[in-house]
């Protein structure tokens, strides 16, 4: 059992026995480094039940846990926070029981509900970029964060492969590409995504040509010769018109194929693919029944709407007037198939920007008004667009910042800054590379996965691989330093387990009482869906550690039972840094 919840049911048998009174609940906070203490009981919530002065309650409580509680030595009240010494038995004994457990604060899979979390989530008409960087980091780490607190989870994403972009690549490659086809040096999902620029590059002219005519902008976009093709194609798409599908099939595949490449690059996996091209007919269906149910409405022009005004929001569409779905249509199917595809779902998190909170609104009531009770347990994982110093990125355009490149250019990085420091004398040059790319990885990971995923970040590629500092390589050469410790430790002694009085140097204590948070790290994360409250808890331990390191010598311990303990208490660190930084998608190097 825990510390605070051992705590709780001796102050609540204390409140018990001194006031014949029974608390609901004991409120904690962390112990004010001005106060002696390890954990602070809130008394003021008491007033509730218990009449009386805060601070008398206090030192009454205090005293009470003092006479009656072998691993309270101390306490003292300022005002009405009860500040309780815990013994360093206490911690010695917690020590004692982790220790040795490798897989420390991860739980085994619990109850029968699982969850499907959904990232990445790309249309096959450009390749991934930095953007989805940030979705592919949150949605992967949260679901390892979901799975070590406990839960079942199914990794998936959804494929935006049909839909009116996808005929713009697949339209200027069938006029421009001169039966182009990937490369090597041309990964298909780029090839792809050159058309899409393609198309735009075209679209503009054709728009410019038409306002010299007299067309307004808005005339010329609606009518430009090629959108009116590219419409065309999504109707001969959708009708299944064999040369068409053919292309589509042709290019999707391309594209399929320079997604695998990158996702292995950046260390994600996924259990299950979706295609809209398969979802949105299942959507359709649902559209046709909620229309007959009365969840529906049909405009005069045929188009089908969803009434939600009453509900504080407005009439979204969910079926065009030529019978062609919308994003709505697709995404309405795509959930319901999840659940009969498996059945032991029984909620979903759906990984996807800001920009689309509103959609998400509107889903989760529409599949609410359609009947199905595991609408309620619907979580939109809503983060905040990447900026770069240079601006804002436009995949129309060709001004994003692709993935691949991302990826190798923090390996570059990486490569620099390690040759500057000279950290490397040892390696030869593909352990070097191997490492270039684990420490640039690390750092962007840990830069994006950091920070609160609700807030923007202006992404800084050299910032984010700085040896010091919250970064990710500081962490990674903290963990690698203890590697080196421990390598250099020549262990013959056994600490006994049964030392009648031990007594801790504050430093390894403080280390101690930060490694006892780490369980509740886990499903605090897992609750808030925050990958940055792990991020950070790793930064305060790598804090912890430098400053035992500093301050307490390890090999160098007076004894050799003091010489194990604190061996034992480096090795404990380092593993719980590498749980919680795997838990970022983050691999640690075991040298730097």
């Amino acid at each position: 059992m825990k510390l605070q919840e051992t705590l709780e049911l001796h102050v609540k048998a204390a409140i018990k026995a001194l006031f014949q009174s029974e608390l609901q609940s004991v409120e904690f906070q962390a112990t004010r480094k001005e106060f002696a203490g390890d954990v602070t009981v809130v008394v003021f919530p008491m007033l509730r039940v218990v009449k009386g002065n805060p601070v008398v309650i206090g030192e009454q409580v205090g005293q009470y846990l003092l006479d009656n509680v072998d691993f309270v030595k101390g306490f003292n009240v300022v005002k009405g926070f009860l500040n309780i010494e815990i013994s360093d038995n206490y911690y010695f004994r917690f020590f004692q029981s982790i220790k040795d457990d490798a897989k420390y604060g991860f739980e085994d899979q619990k109850g029968d509900n699982a969850v499907m979390v959904e990232y990445s989530s790309p249309n096959t008409n450009k390749p991934l970029h930095l953007g989805h960087v940030r979705n592919v980091l949150l949605g992967y780490s949260v679901a390892e964060i979901l799975k070590a607190s406990g839960k079942k989870v199914y990794k998936t994403q959804i494929i935006n492969d049909r839909g009116i972009h996808i005929c713009k690549s697949m339209l200027a490659y069938q006029k421009f590409g001169k039966g182009e086809t990937p490369t090597q040096d041309l990964k298909g999902d780029k090839l792809v995504g050159n058309y899409y620029v393609k198309f735009d590059q075209e679209y503009k002219v054709e728009i410019s040509e038409l306002m010299t005519q007299g067309q307004s902008e808005e005339e010329a976009k609606k009518n430009a010769p090629l959108l009116l093709e590219a419409q065309e194609m999504l109707i001969k798409w959708e009708a299944g018109d064999e040369g068409v599908v053919a292309l589509w099939n042709k290019m999707n595949q391309w594209v399929y194929d320079g997604f695998d490449v990158t996702y292995k690059n950046i260390g994600v996996d996924f259990d299950t693919y979706y295609y809209e091209s398969n979802t949105y007919l299942l959507g359709k269906e649902f559209v046709a029944e909620g229309l007959s149910t009365g969840v529906f409405e049909q405009d005069a022009d045929g188009s089908v709407w969803c009434d939600l005004t009453a509900d504080g929001l407005d009439r979204k569409i969910v079926l065009r007037a030529d019978g062609t779905a919308v994003y709505m249509t697709q995404d309405i199917g795509t959930a319901i198939q999840r659940i009969k595809d498996y059945p032991d779902v029984g909620g979903m998190v759906y990984t996807v920007g800001n920009e689309q909170d509103y959609h998400f609104k509107v889903l989760f009531l529409i599949l609410k008004k359609l009947g199905f009770d595991w609408a309620k347990n619907l979580f939109h994982l809503s983060y905040g667009m990447v900026d770069l110093p240079s601006g804002k990125m436009k995949s129309r355009e060709g001004t994003v910042v692709d993935a691949d490149d991302l990826i190798e250019e923090m390996a570059d990085t990486a490569e620099e800054i390690s040759k500057e420091l000279g950290k490397l004398e040892e390696y030869d040059e593909a352990e070097k590379n191997e490492l270039y790319k684990t420490i640039g990885l690390g750092a962007l990971k840990y830069y994006i996965l950091k920070v609160d995923p609700k807030k923007r970040i202006l992404f800084d590629p050299k910032e984010s691989i700085d040896f010091q500092g919250n970064t990710g390589p500081f962490i990674q050469y903290t963990y690698a330093r203890i590697q080196s410790i421990l390598r250099k430790a020549n262990i013959g002694v056994n600490v006994s387990s049964n030392v009648p009085d031990i007594s801790f140097h504050e430093k390894e204590k403080e280390l101690i009482k930060q490694l006892e948070q780490f369980p509740e790290i886990i499903q605090n994360a897992a609750e808030q869906h925050s990958p940055a409250l792990i991020a950070n808890y790793t930064y305060e331990l790598v804090k912890g550690f430098n400053s035992f390191y500093q301050n307490v010598s390890i090999l160098g311990a007076d004894t050799d039972e003091e010489k194990r303990f604190r061996v034992d208490l480096s090795k404990t660190v380092s593993q719980t840094i590498k749980n919680a930084l795997s838990l970022l998608g983050i691999a640690v190097p075991e040298r730097m």
